[in-house]
């Protein structure tokens, strides 16, 4: 589905259609295959609960899409990544015809085989973390001290990988030790290491911009020409992380964020029963959301999302 505008720019995009090209789709992204290469067309669509809901969320995939690429570019010293290339104009020609859907929301990228787990690092105590905590003093079995909040920064970043599932399936979280018994040994230490300096590196930045990143998800793949583990998918939006607002941060609450977060408080206010079909949004949660998302680009980069 597409909504424009009233200059005919496209506004929601909730569905990429690039005729006579094979797509899979994903829970907010249309993938084409071109055999050794993909493209990747973050869309519009917004998951909650590990439900697709029906109404788009303007702006949603250009932000997913332009901080990955920020991220990508600034990250890329500590481990390369899959982006072939994201400017359209440079797109093969077939492609180009399609520029007002792509434009700002998609990428060209390696094709490589992608490890079969996610990469947690979280750096705060909350969520499903957090329950666990007050229960166990722990974090997917990783000790903790005594005396945390909710939302405490943690004493040192914690690796915890799950399971990759499939739509409307929840991940399930895994051990080091169980992640090696699916990866090796040695894979499972590079790709532990690996997330949390990715992790400590954006943290850093992120602050200097006001923002907390909680904790984040990883993925990664191997190159089939050269062997390498690279970093690949999205990283570090606001759909694969927490992120909060540095100057209202308060230990001991939960915190507010930048990111779907005003869905998930009105779904759980008509106390959906979380099983499809989602219910329709309304416009002035629609909107929000919006801002919420732009807002995490703009503080991360320093300008404006792009007209």
């Amino acid at each position: 589905m597409v909504q424009r505008d009233a200059r005919g720019r496209i506004e929601v995009l909730t569905e990429a259609n690039l005729p006579g090209i094979p797509r899979r789709q994903g829970k907010v992204r249309d993938i084409f295959d071109f055999g050794d290469t993909l493209l990747f067309v973050a869309t519009d669509r917004l998951s909650a609960f590990d439900v697709v809901l029906a109404d788009g969320i303007p702006h949603k995939g250009e932000v997913l899409t332009r901080i990955s690429l920020f991220w990508f570019n600034r990250l890329s010293s500590i481990l390369k990544n899959h982006v072939v290339e994201s400017v359209v104009e440079r797109y093969p020609e077939k492609l180009r015809e399609h520029a007002q859907q792509l434009a700002g929301r998609s990428m060209l990228v390696r094709k490589t085989t992608p490890f079969p787990v996610e990469c947690i690092v979280r750096g705060y105590l909350s969520g499903s973390g957090w329950k666990e905590y007050r229960q166990w003093r722990s974090v997917c079995g990783i000790p903790l001290p005594e005396g945390l909040k909710e939302s405490s920064r943690l004493p040192e970043p914690i690796f915890t990988p799950s399971t990759k599932a499939e739509i409307g399936v929840h991940d399930e979280n895994l051990s080091l030790d169980e992640a090696a018994k699916t990866l090796g040994e040695e894979t499972a230490a590079r790709l532990r290491d690996a997330s949390i300096s990715l992790y400590r590196a954006a943290a850093e930045y992120a602050e200097t911009r006001g923002i907390i990143i909680a904790d984040t998800k990883f993925e990664f793949g191997r190159d089939p020409g050269t062997g390498e583990i690279i970093l690949i998918d999205e990283v570090l939006t606001p759909d694969s992380s927490r992120f909060w607002p540095a100057d209202c941060y308060v230990p001991g609450r939960s915190q507010p964020s930048f990111d779907k977060q005003f869905v998930r408080d009105y779904l759980e206010l008509i106390q959906w029963d979380k099983k499809p079909p989602a219910p329709r949004l309304p416009q002035e949660v629609i909107r929000q959301t919006s801002e919420k998302y732009v807002e995490a680009y703009e503080r991360l980069v320093g300008s404006p999302l792009p007209a």
